[in-house]
Order: structure tokens, then C-alpha cells, then sequence
């Protein structure tokens, strides 16, 4: 059976869209600039709802080397202090930014009923490693700092990415257990980014749907890593030591480059003593539910997050 013939049939739609909007795929246009332009054209097309019960403001933190925008997302009902969420957006570590997932982190936090702030960092190849989880770890300190100002619990925050963002919210735990840094509530990396190796079998069998395939998460890896050797902060399937970390949350497609190293980071974490809890959604792509979010997967794939979320922050309801 081919990988189209695996797809959730209502996801399928999505990435003949996709196709014909951006020929070859999200890697497909050679210069870094104009792939930038035509992924962020093709998201700003989606679908946009109104959210009169949600705050949006834009703020900025100061990174290792310059100052950075991060975006609060503040139901007006939410009684502070809140449980909070700090959201790290994907991209491959190339591409993305605080719009990517604006749409998304507006629904989650009015699903949620509690603020999001949403950190954005320097995307290579213009900002090899470490440039990013650096970015990263400097954000979710701020956070942490103002947090009473953003309506937020200093002792109830978790952490969620996705693809990039997930392999920079695993870089960034590991960061700040390293140094002593403001302890997270819960870790939700969602199908993430962590091992620059592609040695697994999905990593060599995912290679023509489109939406991040083996050859240009190859190409994305060898810019993002630059000159620099990968450890654990570059690539976290590499950390020798997974122990301390907290409570995580992982899923990810079974038709996702990146299903067999986040299998593997699942089972890592457990066995080194930390809760998790992991989802393997057949019939799923990389990204699937924000490609096709009408789909009763992707919906399901959402309403499990949700809950998740729900359990590891206390949220009543």
C-alpha cells in the first residue's frame, strides 16, 4: 500500500491544495527567501474566525543578542492567576513566525480558557545553532518573570511546540534542568523535530508527501546546524540523560517523517522516570490538523491535546 493510499481520506484534500499553491512541496522553491513568502502567503489564505473573548498583544523580550516578539493570548474571562501556556511555532528552523500559528493559539486559547504567550526566535540559515533554543530559553525566562503581568501562575506554566518548536520545547526543558532555570508544569512537544541523523525507517520511507519530507528536513538540518557539532540542545533524540524533566505529552502521524524518533524519545522518557503520555494517529501527515483541521482525525487529534492540557494544568471543565 502506498503512503496516499494511508492518508485519512478527509486529509487528503488539504495537500492537493497544497500542491497546487507551492509545486514540489513546502521545500520545493530553492531560495530560502521566497519560500518564506509562498508558505506564509498560503497560511495567511486559511480561514480566519473572530474571537471577541480574547486579548491579543504583542510584546518583546530581550534575547542573547537582540530583542524578540513574543504574542499573549488573554481570554478576558480568565481569572489570574491563570494556569498558563508558552508555545514555541514550527517551521523546520527555517521558516515560520509569531502569524504561523496566530489562528491556532487563538482557538486553543479560547478552548482552554487561559493565556498563551507565543515566543518567536531566529530562524537559519541567517542564525545557525544555537541561535534558536538560546532564543527559546531567554523567552520562557521572561515569561516566567512577568508572569504575574500576563495573568499567569508561576507554578502552574507548561511548554508546547510543534515540529521545530516541539524539538526546541525538549532543547529548552533539557535547558532549563540544566541550569537550574523556572521549573515547567508539562512538556508538550508535538510530533517534534530532535534527530538530525534520519537513520530511522520512517526517516527514509516519508519522502514524497509534501509536507516535510526526508530530503528537505535533510537540508533544513545541515542549515540549522551550520559549523556547529550536534548535542543534546541541538538535536535532543541525542541527550544522553532524559531524567528530571516533567510530565510530557507527545503524538505524532504514522505517516510522519518523524514517527520513529518520537516513538523513541517517548519510551526514552519513561523508562528514565518521567510520566509521559503518547499518541500514534494513524492516517495522519506531519502537520495534518493544521493542513485539513476540518477532518474528524485532525478534530480528535485536538480534542485529545485539549485534554491533556486539561489534566497536566488542573483545568476545570
Amino acid at each position: 500500500m502506498s503512503l496516499w493510499d494511508r492518508i485519512d481520506e478527509e486529509s487528503k484534500p488539504a495537500l492537493e491544495i497544497l500542491w497546487g499553491a507551492l509545486p514540489g512541496g513546502l521545500n520545493g522553491i530553492p531560495d530560502i527567501v521566497q519560500r518564506r513568502a509562498a508558505y506564509e502567503a498560503f497560511r495567511a489564505a486559511a480561514p480566519r474566525g473572530e474571537y471577541p473573548n480574547l486579548d491579543v498583544s504583542d510584546h518583546t523580550y530581550t534575547g542573547p543578542e537582540t530583542e524578540l516578539s513574543l504574542r499573549l493570548y488573554q481570554p478576558n474571562n480568565a481569572t489570574a492567576p491563570a494556569p498558563g501556556l508558552i508555545y514555541i511555532h514550527g517551521g523546520g528552523m527555517i521558516m515560520g513566525n509569531l502569524e504561523s500559528q496566530d489562528e491556532v493559539l487563538k482557538i486553543t486559547a479560547s478552548e482552554l480558557g487561559i493565556p498563551i504567550a507565543s515566543i518567536d526566535y531566529r530562524k537559519a540559515p541567517e542564525h545557525a545553532y544555537p541561535a534558536a533554543p538560546e532564543d527559546c530559553y531567554a523567552g520562557i525566562c521572561w515569561v516566567f518573570e512577568n508572569a504575574s503581568a500576563l495573568g499567569m501562575d508561576t507554578h502552574n506554566i507548561g511548554l508546547m511546540g510543534a515540529s521545530a518548536g516541539g524539538g526546541l520545547a525538549l532543547a529548552a526543558a533539557l535547558m532549563l534542568r540544566d541550569r537550574d532555570g523556572p521549573q515547567l508544569k508539562y512538556l508538550l512537544p508535538i510530533y517534534p523535530m530532535i534527530d538530525d541523523r534520519h537513520h530511522t525507517a520512517s526517516s527514509k520511507t516519508v519522502v514524497d508527501i509534501g509536507i516535510w519530507d526526508r530530503e528537505g528536513s535533510i537540508e533544513a538540518w545541515n542549515w540549522y546546524l551550520g559549523d556547529a557539532a550536534p548535542d543534546a540542545y541541538a538535536a535532543p533524540a541525542r541527550a544522553e540523560d532524559l531524567s528530571g524533566l516533567p510530565p510530557t505529552y507527545i503524538d505524532v502521524g504514522d505517516l510522519d517523517l518523524f514517527r520513529d524518533e518520537d516513538i523513541l524519545i517517548a519510551q526514552r522518557l519513561s523508562a528514565s522516570g518521567v510520566p509521559v503520555e503518547f499518541h500514534l494517529w494513524t492516517g495522519a501527515y506531519h502537520a495534518s490538523e493544521l493542513f485539513a483541521p476540518e477532518a474528524a482525525l485532525s478534530q480528535r487529534i485536538w480534542a485529545t491535546r485539549y485534554a491533556a492540557i486539561r489534566r497536566l494544568a488542573g483545568i476545570q471543565g
